[in-house]
């Protein structure tokens, strides 16, 4: 199995992995590192080996957790570092002189396709259900994503505010 399949399998033992194997170019870092983690819990060679390990022992679930929650921090960093080079990078366009065409392309098309989505649910009441909820299903998937668009732009909330402070304490 490839570590990322490893490291989602071994997020049921501790969902935060997966927030640091999901979105990030890093993902595949953070991977090998939870892997680490459970060989190092379970004596185990293999990320595999030790999955299965820690699938069928309650108490090393127990441990691995643990040992996650105690790594969380160095985890986080790599997570939020990651984040903060995309905002840098649009701050260096800026400074550049040139305009980030790509951010406003990708909010066009999320808020476009949330509208279409909207406009094709109300505009047709007779609609089978099962196009209602393909359809709806798409709309959630676009409404993540204006949501998304409009924390990077705008800073998301507090716990945003929070991650911009970790992220310049470390970078110190």
């Amino acid at each position: 199995m490839d570590p990322i399949s490893i490291a989602m399998a071994l997020s049921q033992f501790a969902p935060s992995i997966i927030k640091w194997v999901t979105g990030s170019d890093k993902a595949a870092d953070a991977a090998s590192s939870v892997i680490e983690i459970a060989k190092t819990v379970t004596g185990q060679p293999s990320g595999d080996l030790a999955l299965k390990a820690i699938q069928t022992d309650p108490n090393l679930a127990l441990q691995y957790r643990t040992a996650v929650l105690t790594s969380e921090a160095d985890l986080d960093k790599a997570y939020l570092v990651d984040r903060a080079s995309a905002r840098d990078r649009d701050v260096a366009y800026v400074q550049a002189g040139r305009y980030n065409w790509r951010g406003d392309v990708l909010a066009v098309l999320a808020v476009g396709g949330l509208i279409t989505c909207v406009y094709f649910v109300a505009r047709d009441a007779g609609l089978p259900e099962r196009a209602v909820n393909a359809i709806m299903f798409i709309a959630g998937v676009l409404a993540s994503a204006v949501r998304d668009v409009y924390g990077f732009e705008f800073g998301s909330s507090r716990q945003s505010q929070l991650k911009d402070t970790t992220i310049s304490n470390l970078s110190k």
